[in-house]
């Protein structure tokens, strides 16, 4: 989960997705807070886009480890995977290893695609999609 998490290198997400930990998180970095609240004010613009990785968005490359090395993971679920956690290890190598991480997310998606669909009775479609139907 960790490399595959790493797609977040490239991306972008909505205000409302990030509003909360950029005005209330402890584990972020000030000034990377300051640069993230004005493109999203406490309230109101819900759409307005931020870039997951705010040195090299449009680029696939291992900065978004480096990043929460640095406490500049834009959503919660990106920094809990360095915060002091099982997963350091992990964020670290793929900071310092861009190969390591390449290696390692090639094969977390080959492995991604072997998980079999569920159908007929085994599986549901969801209406919306964070909710059980």
């Amino acid at each position: 989960m960790v490399a595959l998490s790493g797609a977040h290198t490239i991306g972008q997400s909505k205000c409302s997705s990030f509003r909360n930990r950029i005005y209330n998180a402890s584990d972020i970095d000030a000034s990377f807070a300051g640069t993230r609240r004005r493109q999203c004010p406490k309230n109101g613009g819900n759409g307005n886009l931020a870039s997951l990785d705010l040195v090299t968005d449009k680029k696939f490359d291992n900065n978004y480890f480096k990043n929460l090395m640095q406490r500049k993971g834009l959503l919660q679920s990106d920094q809990v995977l360095f915060n002091r956690g099982s997963t350091d290890s992990i964020v670290s190598k793929y900071s310092n290893d861009t190969r390591a991480f390449f290696a390692d997310f090639a094969k977390a998606m080959v492995k991604m695609a072997d998980i079999q669909t569920l159908t007929g009775r085994n599986g549901i479609i969801r209406r919306v999609c964070s909710t059980v139907n």
